[in-house]
Parts: structure tokens; C-alpha cells; sequence
């Protein structure tokens, strides 16, 4: 292994074990072995987002995400199509608010030359015009997809709304005007401030094994340095930054769609009640929004919460899709529910199902390798450390009656909640 390169062993992980290393450069690697599987998943995390857009440019780093699959120095884009795909194996990309994620997966046996793919596509790629200009219309179909989307597209508003004056509020995609000015410059320029060593960490999960993916990642990373002018430092949230609102829109739709929604400073102590409480509120068939709009009232369709767990704050948002005439009643009967005693003061036997049940989602969302790979990224730049799943299984199990109390009033009563609704245009 070359000078400077160093790892250590973690502990026992349900199927096989954890490990994390550091190259020379600084760029971290992880690898999660499970011995059972047949197959690898590769994944390069690099810490930045639509947050981390430069203002004029929202869209930009979902944009390289899509970008660098256009060609590199070796290869042109049929090259990295059909070098993954003729072994059995299938890239993909996502980008989210806070990191952009280049993944691969692939059998054991593939796992050298699929290491080199994944290596040439973040440290590479040349951006051809013709071909960079082609993406252009391609993503601008990704935008007008999302116009097409109701649900999608409130929730792209809300944030809008929601942070108007700070960059978690832009839309990942960008706008159609945003991504057709993007220059060769400036995807040259996001990627030499972001796509380097100390901000990036690549996992391994599956039929791994640490010192090759270590020997690997020294071999086909080793040489990525640091690049002048890569100091970034992201905008922090403040709580200002949240600018409560109530907007009703008419739309050119069939069904009318609501989404509410609050932000709070990042507060780490209420982690796992957070989550325990959003289960309980809008997650699966027993949670009571489903309850009560769904099953008791036949107001919607779908209608859940979500919680958002970001760098420097934590937001939730609740969504329902009803009829025009019942938009009202529905927003009645949503925040009463929020202000009931179900979650100021909550039954016991509640608070417990509602762990039972995270735990389900947490246990078998661990046989989902693309899963496991993204968890260990979210831990590691949320906590700055792995966190086992048996330590998340003894914390979620910890949460009290008292926590989901606790939690309600900081989540739900700390920051007036914000309301967007859509109606059907007449």
C-alpha cells in the first residue's frame, strides 16, 4: 500500500463487516462487505449539491452529474455505456441538495475494470460540446417533466418559497435559462472546487474486500490532488433564513395538492425522535394523516410527511393530493392534527409501533445495496462518522414518550408552519 495510505477496522455489520481507510490525498474509502452477495456496488460521493451552485448557475452540479457520462480522456460516451453494460453491470447518478453520487454496480469478478470506469468518469472527463449541448436538451426534458408533475413541482416551489434568500431553497435541476448557459468553463471550475480528495469518499458494498478496494482506490485515486483554488465554504442556514408563507395557486390540473411545511436549525439531539415522530405522523398505512384524511374521511389518495435531515437544518413537509372542493377541510383537519394530543402528549402503545415499524424499514432497507451505500455516505457527512445499525437500532429503540413531546414542539411549534396549495384552474 503506498505511504500514507492507512485503514482501520470498524466493527461487525449484520452479513459482514465495515471498514474505513484514508489515501494519501485524503479522499476517504469505506467498504461495507457482505459475503453472501454476488454482486459489488461502487459509489463516489462528493460533497456538493444544488446548495453549492454558484447563484447565477443554479443546476450546475446536477447538471456535471449528467455531464460527465459525455466522455473522457479514453473513453467517448458509447465507450461507457458499453464498457459497464458488456459485463453485466449498470451505472447511475443522482444529485441532491448537499452531494452528488456516481454509482456503479457489478460482479466481483468485474470489479477492476468497472474501479477504472467509475475513477475516469469523476477525475476525466472532457465535456465535448456537441455532446455537452445534446445533455443540455436532455435535462431540459428532465425540467419539463417535473412541470409536468404536480406533486413534484409544489414541492420545488415550496423550498423556493420556503428560502428565498439562501441556496438550499434553488431547485436541483435549474432552470431551462440556467442550463443552457452553462459554459465549459464553468463545469471546469465547479469540478475544481469540488471533485477533490478531502471532499469526496468512495464506498464498496457487497462481495468486498477491504485491501483490494484499498489497493484499487490507491491505484485508480491516488494520483487526484487538491487543486488551487478549491477553498469552498458553504452558505450556512440560519434560521432567518426561513420565510414562512401562504400561497394558493391556480394550476392547469385535475386534482387539487397541498403541502405544508416547517424548517428548524439542525438539532442533533432530536434525531432519532424526529424520525420516530415523522413515522407516526405521515409514514405508511397506520400513520395518522393516512388515518384520518385517507381511511376516515376519504379526503386523499396519497398523503404523507417527510423529514429532512440537512448539513445545518432539519425541515418537514406534509403533502396531500384531494379535490379542489375538500382542499379546505383538509388543511383543517392537517393541523389540528397537529396541535392533538396524538403528538403532545402520545400514547404509549403508538410511540412503540412507530419504532417497530422504523426499525422494519431500517433492517430491510439494509438488503438494498444502493441503500447501504448511500446510508454510509449520509453518515458519514452528516455525523462525520459511520454509525453501525446496531447503534441506530439502540437509539431509535431509546426514543420515549417524553422525546416524541419533546420533538413536536421543536419541529411543529417552534417555526410557523408555511402552506402551499394548487388548485384546478376553472
Amino acid at each position: 500500500m503506498a505511504k500514507g495510505n492507512h485503514s482501520i477496522p470498524v466493527t461487525p455489520l449484520l452479513g459482514g463487516a465495515v471498514h474505513q481507510g484514508v489515501l494519501g490525498n485524503g479522499l476517504k474509502i469505506v467498504t461495507d462487505a457482505v459475503p453472501y452477495l454476488q454482486s459489488v456496488t461502487l459509489g463516489i460521493q462528493i460533497e456538493a449539491g444544488s446548495r453549492d451552485d454558484p447563484e447565477q448557475s443554479p443546476g450546475l452540479a446536477h447538471f456535471i452529474e449528467h455531464a460527465i457520462f459525455k466522455g473522457t480522456k479514453r473513453r467517448s460516451y458509447i465507450d461507457i455505456a458499453r464498457n459497464i453494460e458488456k459485463n453485466g453491470g449498470y451505472l447511475d447518478a443522482y444529485t441532491t441538495k448537499e452531494q452528488t453520487c456516481i454509482y456503479l454496480r457489478c460482479l466481483p469478478e468485474h470489479i477492476e475494470p468497472s474501479f477504472d470506469l467509475l475513477s475516469d468518469l469523476v477525475c476525466d472527463p472532457i465535456f465535448p460540446p456537441e455532446e455537452i449541448q445534446k445533455e443540455k436538451e436532455v435535462v431540459i426534458e428532465e425540467i419539463s417533466s417535473v412541470n409536468d408533475s404536480p406533486e413534484e413541482l409544489i414541492f420545488e416551489e415550496f423550498d423556493l418559497r420556503s428560502f428565498p434568500n439562501h441556496p438550499i431553497g434553488r431547485p436541483i435541476l435549474g432552470t431551462e435559462a440556467s442550463v443552457e448557459g452553462f459554459s465549459d468553463i464553468d463545469l471546469k471550475n465547479f469540478m475544481r472546487q469540488h471533485y477533490v480528495p478531502h471532499k469526496m469518499l468512495l464506498t464498496a458494498t457487497g462481495n468486498v474486500h477491504h485491501d483490494e478496494i484499498m489497493q484499487l482506490g490507491v491505484r485508480f485515486l491516488g494520483s487526484l490532488a487538491e487543486t488551487a483554488g478549491s477553498q469552498y465554504f458553504r452558505q450556512p442556514f440560519l434560521p432567518e433564513h426561513y420565510t414562512p408563507f401562504t400561497v394558493k395557486l391556480k394550476k392547469r390540473l385535475f386534482q387539487a395538492q397541498i403541502v405544508l411545511g416547517t424548517a428548524i436549525a439542525r438539532h442533533d439531539p432530536l434525531y432519532y425522535s424526529l424520525m420516530v415522530l415523522n413515522t407516526m405522523l405521515g409514514n405508511g398505512m397506520s400513520s395518522l394523516l393516512n388515518l384520518e384524511l385517507r381511511e376516515k374521511r376519504g379526503l386523499a389518495y396519497n398523503v404523507y410527511s417527510s423529514v429532512t435531515f440537512c448539513d445545518d437544518l432539519t425541515a418537514l413537509n406534509i403533502y396531500a393530493g384531494t379535490d379542489s372542493n375538500k382542499t379546505k377541510i383538509s388543511l383543517e383537519l392537517i393541523k389540528e392534527l397537529l396541535k392533538s394530543d396524538a403528538l403532545l402528549h402520545p400514547d404509549p402503545e403508538e410511540v412503540r409501533a412507530a419504532k417497530t415499524k422504523l426499525l422494519g424499514y431500517h433492517i430491510m432497507g439494509l438488503e438494498k445495496m444502493t441503500r447501504r451505500m448511500s446510508q454510509t455516505a449520509s453518515d458519514l457527512s452528516y455525523f462525520g462518522r459511520y454509525i453501525e445499525p446496531e447503534e441506530k437500532t439502540a437509539a431509535i429503540e431509546a426514543v420515549t414518550v417524553d422525546d416524541i413531546a419533546e420533538a413536536t414542539k421543536q419541529i411543529l411549534h417552534q417555526a410557523p408552519f408555511s402552506t402551499l396549495v394548487y388548485k384546478p384552474a376553472r
